[in-house]
């Protein structure tokens, strides 16, 4: 199938995001429309030829034609991560294969109320979702709960925050893991069945949620929500190790 083929993009732009995370624009020649939160697949190829693969979910919204962003993480063991954040500059040439995947997936046709909850890098796929959600106008309750360790940590703060000033259907919720910001008069802790409590029941029945970040975090969340009355068909999931994405 073409959709799995690689093909060589362009990067257009790369934008700083945290200390540790950085969005990559990259303009495909084989453009395609993808759902919130599919991935793609990029490679590197050594001058041994040694190549290596990584996955990276679709930070944009289908509706950014031409172009995808890919939010990476740098991680210091990694064998791609620390390449794109340090080699890599506008003009670079990468190869990508994708969109990927049809299980994590959501489009504004599927409703909600929709629930989304991410821990660190693990928002990546929910603000393409967020985004979607913007481009077109819906007006059903959402709520966005974000873990992190620090404010410094939050990828993509001031567009989120622009999103929730904006719109009274939507809730965006912060929770610090290590140290909040002065004043923060908000969840200070890893997100628990208290927390869940307070931010599921504005949204009602009928609920659409999806939950991305550390394994750990993600299975307890599931979990939980579970334990609250969701049925399982209810809660969409996607995790990562240790190594991130």
């Amino acid at each position: 199938m073409a959709v799995l083929e690689w093909q060589v993009s362009t990067v257009k732009d790369i934008r700083v995001e945290t200390p540790s995370t950085k969005t990559f624009t990259l303009a495909l020649p084989r453009w395609m429309e993808h759902k919130p939160g599919q991935h793609y697949d990029l490679r590197l190829t050594g001058p041994d030829g040694y190549q290596t693969e990584r996955s990276y979910s679709v930070a944009s919204a289908p509706e950014r034609t031409g172009v995808i962003e890919l939010t990476v993480e740098r991680i210091a063991d990694g064998e791609v991560s620390p390449y794109l954040h340090d080699v890599v500059v506008a003009g670079d040439q990468l190869e990508v294969r994708g969109p990927v995947g049809g299980y994590f997936v959501w489009d504004a046709g599927l409703g909600g109320p929709l629930l989304l909850i991410a821990g660190g890098s693990g928002v990546v796929p929910l603000m393409a979702m967020l985004r979607h959600r913007a481009a077109h106008n819906c007006t059903f309750p959402t709520c966005m709960l974000y873990s992190s360790r620090t404010a410094d940590d939050v990828i993509y703060r001031s567009e989120l925050d622009e999103y929730a000033r904006n719109d009274r259907t939507l809730d965006v919720a912060y929770t610090f893991t290590r140290q909040a910001p002065p004043g923060w008069t908000g969840f200070d802790r890893r997100i628990d069945a208290a927390m869940l409590h307070d931010v599921v029941a504005p949204l009602g029945s009928g609920i659409r949620a999806y939950v991305c970040g550390p394994t750990l975090l993600v299975e307890s969340v599931a979990n939980t929500l579970v334990g609250m009355g969701l049925l399982a068909q209810q809660v969409r999931t996607e995790r990562f190790g240790p190594t991130g994405k």
